[in-house]
């Protein structure tokens, strides 16, 4: 493994740090989109029965709720906040797509990198390059390479699947939003 690592010279650093990001930004995502952070059991079911919602404090619907019952005769402004409480979940989702574009370019740079410091060692007289230059920018093309679409691949599979997430979210979201609607409709 640290053959690999040195193998990839500069490049290293920063494939590194797009894996360091990637990684803290799936799992921070994955802990603060779980359910009962976001939409806790007690809430939805006192919100579809018809009830006074208690529970989950800090949730993305109770501070939603919390909003509507401030703003009643308001439905666009709750809505609004809902959006803001949606876009809160997709904090991060641009880094994510940044490394995912950027991972793989850093290992073609690295692969072109390697390519040229072979070629440039070609002997003029025997037309053969330097074995040790040779050995070193191959592994340098091949590493870079791996690496990138090492850190890569993760990454656009962590961030597909955390939209999709947000995505079914919002969707309750929304539609438990209606129910509040129609529920304060009914009271007026």
């Amino acid at each position: 493994m640290i053959e690999i690592l040195r193998g990839a010279g500069i490049f290293v650093y920063p494939l590194g740090l797009c894996s360091l990001v990637g990684l803290f930004i799936v799992f921070e995502r994955l802990y603060a989109l779980r359910r009962r952070v976001v939409l806790p059991n007690d809430l939805v079911d006192a919100i579809i029965q018809g009830k006074a919602a208690r529970g989950g404090e800090d949730s993305v619907l109770a501070r939603i709720l919390a909003f509507a019952e401030a703003h009643l005769h308001d439905g666009g402004a709750v809505r609004a906040f809902g959006r803001l409480e949606v876009n809160r979940m997709e904090r991060g989702f641009v880094f994510l797509e940044i490394i995912v574009g950027a991972a793989p370019l850093l290992g073609l740079l690295g692969t072109v990198t390697g390519l040229v410091k072979v070629f440039s060692n070609i002997s003029p007289e025997t037309g053969l390059p330097d074995q040790t230059a040779f050995t070193q920018g191959i592994a340098l093309a091949l590493t870079t390479t791996i690496l990138g679409l090492a850190i890569a691949i993760p990454c656009l599979v962590g961030s597909g699947y955390l939209q999709r997430r947000v995505e079914t979210y919002a969707v309750q979201i929304e539609s438990l939003m209606e129910r509040i609607g129609a529920r304060e409709s009914d009271q007026v």
